[in-house]
Formats: structure tokens, C-alpha cells, sequence
């Protein structure tokens, strides 16, 4: 089990005050803070060991560039994936989607093709394929969560069809919490010949991974969920997509030799690493990850697991409060609406006062709040470090929120 008062104290935002009352950070679906050890390392890199990669021979650039490679087996171990070549580090999730959208389906997709998507897919994995959709007449099949926020995998496996050359699925949902199956939508897919993108952003920091078991061709994750800087990431990239895929951009390290008539391209993964990386932000990655690993997946996800029963039990007694997303076994994310006209800005305000950080819109995934018959939700969403006292303190501001605008 996890010493949470100790992690706590591995992280220095929590000890603030916001409006006089005790920070309460339960918006780390969007972004979590960072511990100690993170912030040190980004400090130390920018003040003792800066300078650019793979391009100098000099002592600095020695460093800089061992430490920021060696971030490649780091995401490999944490991912459960044998061989580091087949992790492409980048930006981010968006970064990492759009580069296989440009990269490996445009070139692949004329009109009439499909990928299939579900419903509750955040806009990082909906916006790249309406670009084909536009630009090549790709047609997006969408498939429908159940009444209780429940992506059935055999729905998805159902909708892949003779068109279909790509399904992109979430492992999680950044909404509802649901979890996904899909192993099993891997294992059906290959077994018709479809490759599996899988947005891994908001499963990666709550469960344990394992790629090489998961059987998916693209695994795209986002540094600043994982308790990491903002602008890293990473996605894995099945060795013979990596063969199939063209380079996403152009510029230094993706390339061997350029001259006037020609250019011939750096073997993947650098093959899709054009310009300066986020050197600093990278190696803080690392560090975020082997801090992770080092509390063990299994430890998080037990905790969180206890936090979302806790937060279940105490949410469900407030019968004007309303959940989107009841499914079994999901994460502890939960979106919320208040009975009335109340908007979840206006909550989410009210909760500030209080000193409890959430998110309140559309949490970047317009289908879903179409299918959902809402404009917006209230977000809580449960960290490594969270606990049930601080649960006990958003049911009192949500009691608030209650008298103030119910």
C-alpha cells in the first residue's frame, strides 16, 4: 500500500492555499502536478547540464543527450514494450495521433475507407481523422456508449468492415472513467488485417500497461497526465508501421544526408523526431515515470480504486447530483451535473472558493456531450495523491454549490 502522507509531501503545490482553504488538485485529468524529484531534475538540466542533442561533441551535449535517450527505454519498460526503437518521443498524445494521421493513414486512405471511433473519444482522436474526412472523403463510423457510460468492445469489433482501415480507440475515457477493453479489439482487428491506435493519455497514469499483451499498433501518451513537464510524450509505433509510415515533418536529426536533389532519411525512431526536442521536458519525463514505477502501477491503481469506491459512496447519497458514467470497474474520474439550470462553470466557481480544483465544459470531447444531451459537466478527477478527506471536502462544497444554486 501506498504512504500517502509521504507522497503528499513529495509534492510542493499540495501545501498551498487557494482562498484561504487547503488546496484540494482534483483536476489531474487534465493535468497533474509534478513531485519534487521532477521539478529538481528539470532545474538541475536547465542549470547544469543544458545543451542541444545529438549534434555535439562536447561535454554538455554528451550528457544531455545520454540522459534524453535513455528516456526512450525508460517509456519502453513503463509501456511493457521490448524493443525502445518502437517508441517515438514527442510532444504529446496530439502530437504523436497527428503524426500518424499525416504519417502512416493519409497516404494509406481514399475516399470511402473508414476508422472506426467510439463515441467518447477526446477531440486529440477525433479532429486528425476529420481531416482525412475532409480532405479525402474517409468516412468516421461511430460507435455509441450504453445507457451507462460503457463502450461494449464487441459493438467496436462489429463495426469494422471491409472499408475499414483504421480503428482509433481510447483505453479511457478523460470523461466518463470507462475503461475499454481492447485486447479484445486488437486481437479482432489484426486478426482482420485493421491496425488499433489506442489514446493510452488517461489509462497510462491510472493502470498498469503492457503493450507487447495489449497487441495495438500505435500507443500515444502525454507527459503532463503522468506527473511530468507539459510539451513531452511519446507513442509507440508497431516496427512494421514504422516501415510503412513517411516522415510527419521535416528538419534536423530526421535525416542522413539532405543536398539539392535529394534527402535520405535517419532509420526510425529519429526518422520521426525532426527539429530540437523538448530536451528538459523529456528527461523530466523520465524521472516522472521512474518515480511512478517506483511507488508500482499496481499500488496507484489500488489506490485510485479505493478513492473511486469512496467518492461512489458519498456522491450517490446527493440526490440532485447527477453522475455521467456509472460503468463497472471504471477509473475515478467523475463528471457531474447539479439538478436545475446550474452550469458547471458556475459550480466549478463555487468549488474554487473552497479551495477544490475541477474542470467544468465540454473536456474537449464534443460527441460524447452530444450524445449525453449536455452542453457541459463538472470533472473530478482523482491523483495518486488524492484521499478521502479530500473527497469529504468536495461533497461539502458540492452541498454548497446545492444551497446556493439548487
Amino acid at each position: 500500500m501506498l504512504d500517502i502522507n509521504k507522497i503528499r509531501a513529495d509534492f510542493p503545490i499540495l501545501s498551498r492555499e487557494i482562498n484561504g482553504k487547503p488546496l484540494v488538485y482534483l483536476d489531474n485529468g487534465a493535468s497533474a502536478q509534478k513531485p519534487q524529484v521532477v521539478i529538481d531534475a528539470i532545474t538541475n538540466a536547465y542549470s547544469h547540464e543544458y545543451a542541444n542533442v545529438h549534434r555535439g561533441l562536447h561535454t554538455l551535449s554528451n550528457i544531455a543527450t545520454e540522459k534524453y535517450e535513455a528516456v526512450r527505454g525508460i517509456i519502453a519498460k513503463f509501456l511493457g514494450v521490448a524493443d525502445e526503437d518502437q517508441i517515438v518521443l514527442n510532444s504529446g498524445t496530439t502530437e504523436g495521433i497527428n503524426m500518424v494521421a499525416y504519417g502512416w493513414a493519409m497516404p494509406r486512405m481514399k475516399a470511402g475507407d473508414e476508422i472506426v471511433l467510439s463515441v467518447m473519444e477526446h477531440h486529440a482522436n477525433i479532429v486528425p481523422w476529420h481531416f482525412l474526412r475532409e480532405r479525402q472523403g474517409v468516412v468516421l463510423k461511430w460507435v455509441d456508449t450504453d445507457a451507462s457510460g460503457a463502450l461494449d468492445a464487441q459493438k467496436v469489433i462489429d463495426a469494422i468492415g471491409p472499408k475499414t482501415k483504421l480503428v482509433a480507440i481510447s483505453h479511457l475515457s478523460n470523461v466518463l472513467g470507462t475503461k475499454v477493453d481492447v485486447k479484445s479489439i486488437c486481437q479482432a482487428a489484426r486478426d482482420q488485417g485493421v491496425p488499433v491506435l489506442v489514446d493510452g493519455s488517461q489509462a497510462a497514469v491510472h493502470m498498469p500497461v503492457n503493450l507487447d499483451d495489449l497487441g495495438c499498433d500505435f500507443y500515444a501518451i502525454t507527459g503532463h497526465k503522468l506527473y511530468g513537464p507539459s510539451g513531452s510524450g511519446a507513442i509507440f509505433v508497431r516496427r512494421e508501421r514504422l516501415a510503412e509510415m513517411r516522415p510527419f515533418m521535416g528538419g534536423g536529426d530526421m535525416i542522413r544526408e539532405v543536398s539539392k536533389d535529394a534527402v535520405t532519411y535517419n532509420d526510425p525512431p529519429m526518422k520521426f523526431e525532426a527539429g530540437t526536442p523538448g530536451i528538459v521536458q523529456t528527461i523530466g519525463l523520465g524521472v516522472a515515470l521512474d518515480y511512478m514505477m517506483s511507488l508500482g502501477m499496481e499500488n496507484i491503481a489500488a489506490h485510485e480504486d479505493h478513492l473511486r469506491d469512496y467518492a461512489v459512496s458519498r456522491l450517490t447519497g446527493l440526490n440532485w447530483l447527477q453522475l455521467q458514467g456509472t460503468a463497472p470497474d471504471k477509473a475515478a474520474i467523475f463528471s457531474f451535473t447539479l439538478d436545475g439550470a446550474a452550469h458547471a462553470h458556475d459550480i466549478s466557481t463555487i468549488l474554487d472558493k473552497k479551495g477544490v480544483a475541477v474542470r467544468a465544459g465540454h473536456h474537449c470531447a464534443g460527441p460524447l456531450m452530444d450524445h449525453l444531451g449536455l452542453t457541459a459537466t463538472c470533472r473530478a478527477s482523482f491523483g495518486l495523491y488524492n484521499t478521502e478527506a479530500e473527497i469529504d471536502v468536495l461533497v461539502d462544497a458540492l452541498e454548497l454549490c446545492h444551497e446556493l444554486l439548487g
